[in-house]
């Protein structure tokens, strides 16, 4: 099948009951001429729709070569239920046509005695070394993001000897990015150009031919660290080296677009108020317990701002200014918004580490910025005032109320991520409830207190 008929796949309740029928009347064949000539990717898809036993039906009846991949496409949690009806030497049997590194997620997902059950019935000794040498490095560090799999040759090899050996190796890397330049103690110096090697003569050296300049990260690296580096030079693989620069393996752009979305996600869930990831078929007590928290810190909030309007009950009673408390949600809204919007801008900025410069200059900026976008609404609503004939300083207080509030908003969506960035906290839990949340409690008590100060009541 072309790359271009794995694009138009479309998953459909038409094929589902199609798969599901030739599952319960046993058409192995008919099963396999029909998944034969659909993407691993696909497969996946395909398998999600289905129940847990007709799931692992397909996986069982598929060679191992293929449905390793499918595994590996999977959503986590499927491929867990997956793996928890496979013998542990199905499991073994599917690691053993997987990288390394995916070999690895996959055990590390076992409990701690599967795992062992698992590695037991590996074959391929080597194999099995490299996994449980991934398996020991700290989760989310680049020494558990790496393959194993690479090429590499020695500076002191001829063309001749480095194309051998090269062959060798290539027969277990799915794809070549780069050819890596070792001495002879291992270490990394350099990298091979596949143009330089194709017009050297046989009896060169590599040495002689090799680029010293190399982008490297060491295993106890953060995935974090990682992406920036391979997003800033777009580089489509990296080596990975321990602290005496001894080549251990390599990190390709597939794994880290996987790091990126799950960073993404992440992130997006936190600014949503969500405090652990969480899908939508969940169950209810796992929502729950990553919702409510949240949900109990807006309540506080939002009973502060009760107490705050109670400490100015008296407006009510002032025909002069009891219209004030019309535009209290106006002004709690334009506090939360402003506030959300300043701290997503910095949010972002510290994740692609775009935020430079001191914090004083970064917070006068937001004042100026503040500034102009305060009285620009401020105007607005003294027009608005002049059509409803509201009283002009009822109006101009509104207004510079409106624009102090924007500024203190402005302000604490860009200091609180900074700080919590540097305080290493995820600054992505400054966005959502939480700014909207104390910005409501500070723009209402902003309000009123100014409104206090100009309006004499």
């Amino acid at each position: 099948m072309s790359r271009e008929e794995y694009i138009r796949f479309q998953f459909s309740e038409e094929l589902r009951k199609e798969v599901i029928s030739l599952i319960q009347s046993r058409d192995d064949d008919a099963l396999h001429v029909y998944f034969d000539d659909i993407h691993h990717a696909d497969i996946a898809e395909v398998l999600g729709e289905l129940s847990l036993d007709q799931a692992t039906y397909i996986i069982k009846l598929l060679d191992s070569d293929t449905t390793a991949e499918v595994l590996m496409e999977l959503d986590e949690d499927d491929r867990e239920k997956i793996l928890e009806n496979l013998s542990a030497q199905e499991i073994a049997e599917e690691i053993a046509e997987l990288d390394t590194d995916d070999a690895a997620d996959i055990v590390a997902e076992l409990s701690l005695e599967r795992q062992l059950k698992v590695m037991s019935k590996i074959e391929d000794l080597e194999h099995k070394a490299d996994i449980q040498e991934l398996l020991k490095y700290a989760e989310n560090s680049a020494g558990s993001l790496m393959a194993k799999e690479l090429v590499k040759v020695n500076e002191n090899w001829t063309v001749t000897q480095c194309v051998k050996e090269m062959r060798i190796q290539a027969e277990f890397v799915t794809r070549v990015h780069s050819i890596y330049v070792i001495d002879d103690n291992d270490r990394l110096i350099g990298r091979l150009s596949l143009k330089d090697l194709l017009v050297a003569k046989p009896k060169d050296f590599v040495k002689s031919i090799f680029i010293p300049k190399v982008d490297y990260v060491e295993a106890s690296d953060s995935v974090e660290e990682v992406s920036k580096l391979m997003q800033k030079y777009d580089l489509e693989a990296i080596p990975v080296v321990d602290p005496q620069k001894r080549l251990l393996g390599r990190i390709t752009i597939d794994d880290i677009v996987d790091v990126i979305k799950e960073e993404a996600e992440k992130d997006y869930q936190m600014a949503a108020g969500i405090t652990q990831e969480v899908e939508a078929d969940d169950s209810i007590f796992e929502l729950v317990r990553a919702r409510l928290p949240w949900l109990i810190l807006g309540l506080f909030g939002g009973l502060a701002s009760v107490l705050i309007l109670q400490d100015f009950e008296e407006v009510m009673s002032l025909p002069s200014v009891k219209s004030l408390f019309f535009f209290t949600p106006l002004v709690a809204a334009m506090a939360g918004n402003v506030g959300v919007q300043s701290s997503a801008i910095i949010v972002q900025g510290l994740a692609n580490d775009n935020v430079k410069g001191s914090l004083v200059n970064r917070l006068l900026k937001e004042v100026g910025l503040s500034l102009i976008n305060g009285l620009a609404l401020g105007t607005l609503v003294v027009l608005f005032g002049a059509i409803l004939n509201f009283d002009v300083l009822f109006s101009l207080t509104v207004a510079i109320s409106m624009i102090c509030v924007i500024i203190v908003a402005a302000l604490i969506g860009t200091f609180v991520p900074i700080l919590l960035h540097r305080r290493g906290i995820d600054p992505a839990i400054a966005t959502g409830p939480f700014i909207t949340t104390s910005n409501d409690i500070f723009g209402i008590f902003l309000f009123f207190m100014i409104a206090k100060l100009i309006l004499q009541f």
